[in-house]
This record gives structure tokens, sequence and C-alpha cells, in this order.
């Protein structure tokens, strides 16, 4: 029971250590991570490339793919996209394997793991630029010492399951079969295939399982991988669904090709890789084992990404789209043991643009009935189906406020680096801003279903004013709703306050004028549902000028 105790411990350790790690890094490459979905195109190699980058980072391919499920869901990644992404993955998945085995079992990992802990320690305590990079050193250091300590745990194991294991090693391709299995559950339970091929590689190296068993295992584990994006895919969009659908068939297909091809793949590796697998030379063929596989499936596919799209695409069809909007929901997606926090942003920022678009719609719905309205032979159906439109709208976009308000929240509860801290503040003021503005048009629209009810409609010489002035918001609402998620340049951000004091002027020369109508003797209601009218579009116009200050202000 002690050993069952140490080895749980010492794998405890070693996950906590690869998080921190993961952690660490991420922060530092945060910005560079964000910036790496702009070269996820049409071209698939680039996607790939991309893939192994970002989990390389994160050290961990269930968030990957977890993160590409819901980006699809999101609509920022299309399918085919979303293939070449979830191969590379898998690519980047082998880095672990590759540092456990190079550095994990080649040195003496308490000489590092130590110095790292306390150095790590320091510098992630000191209130500096880069103190990502201390907690990076720490997760290190933890890393190593769980597998040191797994390491240590291993040859207590009781000579009784020495020989249970050993007589499952010895059944020929049954033992296979059995090895991959225990693969797949293994990464299931934990969650992490790179764990579970670590684990794998120290089980090896210490000689409970041969080195066939292990491959096996190895191979295993990348089915059981594909649990945390089954999962995410669950309640989603049928696109998210496919995506999910397409990690799980492409491990699947592979595993069934490297089963079958084992003996000749296991060649392969002997050939390639430099010593014998024995004793310590075993995890460096098992590391270049796990990279021959998951280069040589991706390699088989990629040429095949438009017919593997088509095919989920048959089995998992459309579902049709109601009328209405619906309710909004954006769920926090992540893997079990590693967050993406820096890639959820990314994601928010998609949900935002579509909320300015939301702005932008009920904005064009109002200026365009505004400037037939007069001539309009129905007019009270119009502008009562103009205000039933835009409460809806609204109503939508206030939730898009709360669910949006909300996650990003979440991914303020993860490690972020101080840069992205500062970006979500400046996110959650524009969403406020374009909720404000929905407000904003409803507002409008009822003052125009207003006038229409007390046959206060604005005349000619009411709309030629009105007219340049409601292409002013227009405008600096497109200037806005082009820059979103983009730092706004000097000659930009002076182009915006620009805009905004021409919007400010007008709207001071439309109130002289309403009042000078009213002393005129025009009817007063109506002078007043015009000056009401315009107030309502310079608040548009204040909105977007707070948009325009938070995007200047990015980073």
């Amino acid at each position: 029971m002690g050993t069952f105790f140490s080895i749980v411990g010492s794998l405890g350790l070693f996950l906590y250590g690869m998080k921190i790690m993961g952690d660490g890094i991420q922060q530092a490459a945060g910005q560079r991570m964000q910036k790496a979905l702009s070269y996820m195109t049409g071209n698939r190699v680039l996607a790939v490339v991309t893939g192994l980058g970002v989990t390389a980072v994160i050290q961990s391919s269930s968030a990957t793919t977890v993160m590409v499920v819901s980006f699809v869901n999101a609509g920022l990644l299309t399918l085919k996209q979303a293939i070449g992404v979830i191969m590379g993955a898998n690519i980047g998945t082998t880095v672990t394997a590759w540092i456990v085995s190079l550095v994990g079992f080649s040195l003496q990992i308490g000489v590092l793991a130590l110095p790292a802990v306390g150095v790590g320690f320091l510098l992630s305590v000191i209130k500096w630029r880069h103190r990502e990079l201390g907690n990076a050193i720490l997760g290190f250091g933890l890393l190593f010492m769980g597998l040191d300590l797994l390491t240590k745990s291993m040859p207590s194991l009781s000579a009784d399951t020495l020989s249970f294991i050993g007589r499952f090693s010895n059944m020929g391709f049954a033992s296979i079969l059995l090895g991959s299995a225990v693969g797949m559950i293994v990464t299931l339970v934990i969650h992490s295939s790179s764990a579970g091929t670590a684990i794998f590689l120290t089980m090896a190296f210490q000689g409970l399982i041969g080195y066939e068993m292990a491959a096996s295992m190895i191979l295993g584990a990348n089915i059981g991988t594909t649990v945390d994006a089954a999962l995410a895919g669950i309640g989603a969009k049928p696109a998210a669904r496919r995506a999910a659908l397409v990690h799980i068939l492409f491990n699947i297909i592979g595993n069934v090709w490297a089963l079958i091809l084992f003996h000749p793949l296991l060649r392969l590796v002997e050939l390639v890789t430099p010593g014998i697998p024995e004793g310590a030379g075993i995890t460096n063929h098992l590391a270049m084992f796990h990279t021959i596989f998951n280069m040589a499936n991706t390699v088989l596919f990629l040429p095949f990404v438009n017919q593997f799209a088509a095919f989920v695409q048959k089995i998992i069809k459309d579902q049709p789209e109601g009328a209405g909007l619906g309710h909004y929901k954006l769920s926090y997606s992540s893997g079990t043991l590693r967050d993406a926090p820096e890639l959820n942003i990314l994601r928010a920022e998609k949900e935002i643009r579509d909320m300015a678009g939301i702005v932008s719609s009920m904005y064009g719905r109002v200026s365009g009935i505004l400037e037939t309205l007069k001539e309009h032979p129905k007019q009270e159906e119009a502008v009562q189906e103009l205000t039933s439109e835009l409460k809806a709208k609204e109503a939508y976009a206030d939730e898009m406020r709360e669910e949006l308000t909300h996650f990003l929240m979440e991914c303020t509860r993860q490690r972020l680096n101080l840069r992205s801290e500062g970006r979500v503040s400046r996110l959650l003021r524009i969403i406020a801003d374009l909720e404000n503005m929905t407000d904003d048009c409803l507002g409008a629209s009822l003052i125009l279903e207003n006038s229409v009810k007390k046959d206060r409609v604005f005349g000619g010489k009411e709309m030629r004013a009105l007219v340049p002035y409601t292409t002013l918001v227009g405008d600096f609402l497109a200037f806005v709703q082009n820059h979103l998620g983009k730092k706004l340049a000097s000659g930009e951000a002076e182009q915006a306050s620009l805009m905004e004091e021409r919007i400010n002027g007008a709207q001071k020369k439309l109130r002289k004028y309403g009042r000078k109508r009213i002393e005129a003797g025009k009817n007063v209601r109506t002078e007043l549902l015009f000056i009401d009218f315009i107030r309502r579009l310079e608040q548009l116009g204040d909105n977007c000028y707070s948009i325009s200050a938070a995007l200047a202000r990015l980073e």
C-alpha cells in the first residue's frame, strides 16, 4: 500500500510540475500564441505547424484539441483548418516524451530538480516583468522531482506484481492489444497522454515492462487523449462535433494501422535511433517511436484533409436553424489538466466582434427606417416591427454581456501575464459599451415609434438635417467594428478623436436647430422628440469613442 501511495504522490507531483511549467511558458508566450492563430489559414501545412507549436507550449494535446473544438464552435476556425491543427497537436505532444527521455533518465535528476525549484520559486515571487519565467523553471523542477520519485518507487513493486506484468507481456500480439488497451485506460483516468507516456517510459526504464508492451501502451494513450475533445463537443454546434469526431477518428485509425504494422514500425525506430532498446536506451527508442508514429499518421492523412472533412460532414449533418436568435451561451473551454486562458481570450474577442455586428445591424435598421418613414404607406406596422426586432436583439446583447463578462472573469482566474490581464480589463469595458449601444439603438427606435403614434413624424427639413448626422455616427460605428481586437495606431486614434469632435459639433448644431424651431412656433412635442433622437445618436458616438480609447491602450 505504501508503494501505491508513493507512486500516486510521485505522479501527482509530476502532473503538477507539468501544469506549472506549461502555465509559465504560456504566460511568457501568450501574445505569440494568439498571433499564431492568424497562420491557421487554408494552408494545411501551416495549420499543422501551428498545432505543433501551441501544444509544445502548453504541454497538452488535450487542451489544444479542446480549444480547437471551441474555436470551430465559435467560427474562428473552419473544419479543414481544425484538422491540420489537430494533426499538429498530436506531433506536439511528443515534446514531453523527449524531455523526459533525454533529461529525466540521462542525468542525475536531483542535481537539476532542487536548484530549479529554488531558483524558479525566487523568480516567481519577485515582481519583475518576466516572473512567468520563474514559474516555468519552478514547474520544470517539480516535474523532474516527481519523475525522480516515480523512478525510485517503481522498483518497490512486489515480485507478484512483476510476475503478473511479465505473464501478460509474453502473449504475442495479444500482449500488444492488451498494452494498447491499458495505455488508453490510464490516459482516460489521468486525462493526459503526456503524463501517461512518462509513466510508460519510467516502467520500461525500470524493466517492469518490455519494449513492445511500452510501445503499445503509447499507442493506446493516443486514443485515451481524445476523451476531452469528445466531451467538449457535447452540446456544441455540428461543426464543433465534427472537429471532435475528426480527432477521435484520426487517432483510432492511426492506431489501427500502427498495430497492423507494429513490428515493421519498431524496426524502423531501431534503424534511426542509436543504441539498442534496452536499459537507458529504451526511453530514447520509445520517444522516437512516439514521434515517428504521430508524424507518419499526419503525413498519411494530410493529403486527404478535404475528403476527411467531407466524410465527417456526412456523418454529422447540419441542423436547421431557428428563426430567432435564441439564448446566448458561452462556456469556458479547457483541458482537464491544462487551461489555455490566452487562447480563450482570443475566442472572447471573436464573440465581441459578433456583438459589434449586432449593434451595427440594429443601427442600420434604425437609420434605414428613419430615411423612409415619412413616405412609408404603413408607418405604424413598420415601427412596431422595428421595435420588436430590436427588443429581441437588445435582450440577446444583454445575455452576451453577462456571458462574456463571466467568461473573461474565468480567464482571469487562470494564470495570465500582465499584458493579458490588461487586455481583459479593456475587453470588459468594450463589452459594456457595446451593450449600452444596443440600448441606445432600441431607445432610438422607441422614439420613432412614439413619433408615429403621436403623428409627429419628422418632416423633410428635419430629415435633411438628420441624414448627415446619422451618416457620421454610422461611419464611426463601422470604424470601431473594423478595428476591434487590434491596437489603434496613433494616426487611427487621432482619426477616432476627430470623428468624435465632428459628431459632437453636429449634435450641438442640431440641438440649436431644434430650439430655434420651437421658438419659431413649431410643434413642441415633435421638436422634443427630435432633440431626444439626436441625444440617443450622440450617446452612440460617445460609446464608439470610449471603445476607440480602449483599443488605443491595447498591448
